[in-house]
């Protein structure tokens, strides 16, 4: 069955470029109707960042498909995932408002929405100016201080380094599937073998007549 799933996948690869033009349409919709930045440079990047979340869900449900016994448990691990993931994202609690034990070391650093979703903040604010109705001192504030004092943005990196990690995560989880469906099809024969022989044991103690 996880030999199965491989083909299947690599099948579906046939499929991204079509996939990409579909989810290009949707997010056309979604970024002009609320009136998003402008620029072709600032739709594109949110469209492939929505694009490999896309995808980056595609593959970590994989992973768990390949080590979870059935297709209820790969839907319930898998969401159980996914939640923790989006609530220590950076979105719902800001980051230094995490505690510090598990869900910020090492959970927000492993989560693959902490740089979706900076790097779309960083694709809309960087580089801009908004009028400052909460300070009397200044009539406009700069999108960098929104993004350091309101959103907790790292600005040690640009948001194509966001993207790149992203990229380098869904490579990661694709490798790590490649070496489950690998090990399970050694391991398989192995178990096999070892059960056989374990009920063969069992069958001889507790019928020992010839």
């Amino acid at each position: 069955a996880l030999r199965h799933g491989y083909l299947r996948d690599r099948e579906h690869c046939l499929l991204h470029p079509y996939l990409f033009l579909t989810s290009l349409l949707r997010r056309a919709i979604a970024y002009y109707l609320v009136h998003l930045r402008d620029g072709a440079e600032h739709f594109f990047y949110f469209a492939l960042v929505l694009f490999v979340c896309m995808m980056l869900v595609k593959g970590l449900m994989m992973v768990v498909a390949s080590l979870v016994p059935n297709f209820l448990m790969g839907i319930i691990t898998g969401s159980g995932i996914q939640g923790i993931m989006t609530l220590n994202g950076g979105f719902f609690q800001l980051p230094n408002d995490l505690p510090k034990l598990v869900w910020k070391y090492p959970l927000y650093y492993i989560s693959f929405h902490k740089h979706i979703n900076q790097g779309l903040y960083k694709n809309e604010f960087e580089g801009l100016t908004f009028p400052n109705g909460f300070d009397g001192r200044q009539a406009t504030i700069p999108g960098d201080s929104i993004l350091t004092e309101t959103w907790q943005t790292e600005m040690g990196h640009s948001k194509w380094v966001d993207l790149g990690i992203l990229m380098g995560m869904l490579v990661f989880y694709r490798l790590m599937f490649f070496a489950i469906i690998k090990l399970s099809e050694k391991a398989m024969p192995v178990v096999r073998d070892f059960l056989v022989r374990y009920r063969k044991q069992v069958t001889k103690v507790l019928d020992p007549m010839p």
